[in-house]
């Protein structure tokens, strides 16, 4: 059975790593006041992404700022409570949480830490986090997590202990960047929120609806209901037909190459498998045979079209509205955008309007 449809869909951005920075806060500032609900700050291996949202935090108003994401293994989980409680605080319960396990070759090659159990670890983040919170003492023994340290173990001397502060919030959104198998029922189960990738809302359950459903079965009611944020490029107008939507398109294709065809090993690449789920086997085979090869042109060539239409939004408005339907019946609270194509104040005005 498909989600409930949404009927406020909030709009929502992702920061590029990589880009400049302050360039990016003032676009947020004006996105702010035409209607952007929420901007996310990515982490990888860059720039720490906690430093850049209380930059945020201070330059902003009413806009919700949100890791998009960190990882769960290079600070403990009463650090990442404690750091999200704090950003809460400067940015007035502005915060969202958005946590994933990153992969290993940033884990153990960058933070120099071994990658192992990451569903779990995030399940104790998560609970770590929601104890931290409520202000309860830490005492927790989990499968990668225990707090105080156990006996044996260290020098003996540690003792639970709670936050010295009172948050703003007791209920920080927390989002879980899972991509298969059980780590997005657990998603469903457990979390607050999704951020899927390669989301297609009209044929997302050929690849997640078994585990989506199996984890919403077990959700605790009060969670309420799982929110999701997925979507992709956005351009808006009579002229983004034919060719000229095709060359806006095209410019997801060394991205999505990168992940469908470099991400991971050849025999344990998550992105190439929701490639292959949404029924692109042949393509996903092409795109991660010519990338591994280094033939990274040819492998963006071979990113199906299909796939970049409906991952993206980029046409005349009447198309984009019934886009917009698509994602709000498949569920989706929080529409992730990327403007291109034209004026990006001017874009998330237009979408503010065909949400109505």
């Amino acid at each position: 059975m498909p989600p409930p449809s949404v009927r406020n869909v909030k709009l929502s951005m992702m920061i590029n790593y990589s880009g400049d920075f302050h360039a990016d806060v003032e676009r947020v500032r004006e996105l702010e006041a035409a209607g952007l609900d929420l901007v996310w700050v990515p982490e990888a291996y860059s720039f720490d992404a906690i430093s850049q949202l209380g930059f945020l935090a201070a330059r902003t108003s009413t806009i919700q700022i949100g890791t998009g994401i960190i990882n769960v293994y290079s600070r403990t989980a009463t650090c990442v409570a404690q750091t999200a409680a704090g950003l809460d605080y400067v940015s007035g319960g502005r915060f969202v949480l958005g946590l994933g396990a990153s992969g290993p070759q940033v884990i153990e090659g960058f933070h120099g830490v071994a990658y192992d159990k990451p569903m779990a670890r995030i399940r104790d983040y998560i609970n770590v986090c929601r104890m931290v919170w409520r202000r309860e003492p830490v005492v927790y023994d989990g499968p990668t997590v225990q707090v105080p340290l156990p006996d044996g173990e260290g020098t003996g001397l540690g003792k639970p202990l709670k936050l010295i502060n009172h948050p703003v919030r007791s209920d920080i959104p927390i989002f879980w960047a899972s991509l298969m198998g059980l780590s997005v029922t657990a998603t469903a189960q457990f979390a607050d929120g999704w951020l899927p990738i390669f989301f297609d809302p009209e044929k997302f359950h050929d690849v997640w609806g078994e585990e989506l459903k199996a984890g919403t079965a077990q959700r605790d009611p009060n969670l309420g209901r799982l929110q999701i944020s997925a979507g992709g490029m956005v351009a808006i107008g009579d002229e983004f037909v034919g060719e000229r939507r095709q060359q806006i398109l095209d410019m997801a294709r060394p991205n999505v190459a990168l992940y469908v065809g470099g991400m991971g090993a050849r025999d344990k690449n998550f992105y190439n498998t929701i490639c292959r789920k949404y029924g692109y086997v042949d393509e996903a085979i092409e795109i991660q045979d010519r990338y591994l090869s280094g033939d990274k042109t040819g492998a963006a060539a071979a990113v199906p079209a299909a796939m970049l239409e409906r991952t993206n939004l980029v046409g005349p408005a009447g198309e984009i509205r019934e886009r917009l339907g698509a994602y709000r019946e498949a569920g989706v609270t929080h529409l992730s955008v990327t403007p291109v194509g034209g004026d990006p104040v001017a874009t998330i005005e237009a979408l503010r309007s065909l949400l109505g």
